[in-house]
């Protein structure tokens, strides 16, 4: 397959050239390349398949049905590599689990579709931590619920395995009753506000951590801009930590979830509209690492529910791309080349894999972007429905 008059970008800019394509790998980069079945891209982009490294199932329930929908939903927005969280139902803790979405992984081959493993199941007992590494889970998962001591007892295993630990930093005995951000729209609403200071607290704790066994950590959807600033200091000290941020919490805060809008209830709770400016700020400045869309979709009888009841969450997966370049690209906010470096190549390496560069030898996980067509979104999960989003996509298969 030769894709011709595309405009190739990734994390190296953006240049004009043909890109050859051949048994699902990019062989041939360059000007006056022949090839047998021919695409012609009429100036749209070539653009690297977005990585997201934190999705989960509908209604959190792992079985065929839905990890064949969110492959799907992943196909259509772009995204043609996705790491399951294991907090679902069953949990991501034993092989067999495991074992069960590797197979649906080899059934799915437009979407490599892995997953992490929980490291502690709910009475915090250990799993099976270095099999399930050496059986293929991407990175082990944990929460800051757990214990120091099992806390430093995971970090052991990270370290001997030589691999990357996702931790989601939140402090349980804040957030249990809470079901959004403390402040003064949680007030107005009769809600029970959530502390944004639990995360930073348990930031700080891990980043010891980090420091102590030496050990690389990914702190998941990072809602608080003092944390990132405690990532980046740690950074600047040598210490293997990075920040991942949704695209959710940069561009909406706690405002959204007035007249009890059960879409905008999520985990981490949207911060406040002054805390979501710095998260803006600490994206543009090069401070946060990572990016992801946060992707946890419920049915209608788990959402549609009093505020108080219903399941955190929302839609994004299936207009991925175009989200990302509504928001953050054509916004101004960062170009597109900084978008595959958070979006493609810096979720790829947290799981040890190489992706954002379009060059020869590298897997032709590729797509075809328009960003002058446009579209309304419809869809009332999404916190975008009824926006104006831009670009149509096109997956390259190779």
């Amino acid at each position: 397959m030769l894709i011709i008059n595309a405009v190739v970008c990734d994390v190296n800019g953006e240049r004009r050239e043909d890109v050859l394509i051949e048994d699902g790998k990019i062989v041939a980069v360059g000007e006056g390349l022949k090839g047998e079945e021919v695409i012609d891209a009429k100036g749209a982009y070539l653009l690297p398949g977005l990585v997201d490294t934190n999705v989960r199932l509908k209604d959190a329930q792992l079985n065929a049905a839905t990890l064949a929908k969110v492959a799907k939903e992943a196909q259509k927005g772009g995204v043609t590599r996705l790491v399951l969280a294991p907090d679902c139902t069953p949990s991501i803790n034993d092989s067999i689990v495991l074992e069960f979405v590797q197979a649906h992984q080899k059934r799915e081959s437009r979407v490599d579709l892995m997953s992490t493993i929980a490291t502690v199941d709910e009475d915090e007992r250990l799993s099976n931590i270095a099999i399930l590494l050496k059986n293929g889970a991407k990175a082990p998962y944990m929460t800051t619920a757990v214990s120091n001591n099992t806390a430093c007892r995971i970090a052991e295993y990270v370290k001997m395995h030589n691999t990357t630990l996702f931790c989601k930093a939140q402090d349980t005995s804040l957030s249990s009753v809470g079901v959004m951000v403390e402040g003064a729209v949680a007030t107005s609403l009769g809600l029970v506000g959530i502390p944004p200071f639990g995360e930073v607290v348990h930031v700080a704790r891990m980043i010891e951590i980090a420091r102590k066994y030496a050990i690389s950590i990914v702190f998941k959807s990072i809602a608080s801009p003092r944390s990132i600033e405690l990532i980046a200091k740690s950074k600047d000290e040598g210490i293997d930590v990075s920040c991942e941020v949704s695209l959710h919490h940069l561009m909406h805060c706690d405002e959204a979830c007035k007249d009890f809008n059960t879409t905008a209830k999520l985990n981490p709770p949207l911060a406040q509209r002054e805390a979501m400016s710095a998260l803006q700020v600490a994206l543009t400045a090069g401070k946060v690492d990572s990016l992801t869309l946060l992707h946890q979709p419920n049915s209608p009888v788990n959402k549609e529910v009093a505020f108080a009841e219903a399941a955190y969450g929302c839609e994004a997966l299936a207009d991925a791309y175009s989200l990302y370049y509504t928001k953050l690209v054509k916004s101004g906010l960062i170009e597109l080349s900084e978008l595959i470096k958070l979006a493609v190549q810096n979720p790829a390496k947290s799981i040890g894999q190489k992706a954002g560069e379009i060059v020869v030898g590298q897997d032709a996980d590729l797509v075809l972007f328009d960003p002058t067509v446009s579209s309304v979104l419809e869809n009332s999960h999404s916190l975008y429905n009824n926006e104006t989003l831009f670009g149509a996509l096109t997956p390259v298969k190779g």
